[in-house]
């Protein structure tokens, strides 16, 4: 018998390297050797009923400076997560990186997160160093990645 709920689950994670407008090539920054491909654990291509654009992609090791994402601002919350991959020490990030909001730059070597409220200008995202790879996600509080500088992606 099949759930009647089968419908609301992702069992396979998408690449959404096209939803992303403020990362990489699609910002007109270079796309970083470390930043591996970006997954959709939850949006609403794959469950209609979601209401939260949700990505991860493992960030790998870089010793040199690396710009990410650029600067931009959404009309809805958003939470940006990072977390190192030492069970036995799970505040240690394992990286330094870094991320402006309203243009004030945070420095950031623990594991974590932040609250991006709706209209809040934030990014350059990036990292310093990256010592050992680390898991990093984002979660949108819409159903679809979208900012000011783009055409909504659906």
């Amino acid at each position: 018998m099949t759930s009647p709920y089968e419908h609301l689950f992702v069992r396979k994670m998408q690449n959404c390297i096209d939803d992303l407008v403020n990362e990489g090539a699609a910002a007109g920054v270079v796309d970083p050797d470390n930043v591996g491909t970006p997954l959709a654990l939850m949006r609403s291509n794959e469950v209609p009923e979601s209401k939260i654009h949700l990505t991860y992609t493992w960030i790998g090791k870089c010793d040199e400076p690396v710009q990410w994402v650029k600067e931009h601002e959404h009309d809805y919350d958003e939470v940006l997560i990072w977390h190192g991959n030492d069970p036995d020490n799970v505040d240690d990030l394992g990286a330094e990186i870094y991320l402006d909001i309203e243009g004030v730059r945070h420095t950031i070597t623990t594991s974590g997160s932040v609250y991006i409220p709706a209209g809040m200008r934030h990014c350059p995202l990036g990292f310093n160093r990256v010592d050992r790879p680390f898991r990093f996600s984002a979660l949108s509080l819409s159903p679809n990645y979208e900012s000011d500088e783009h055409e909504p992606k659906k």
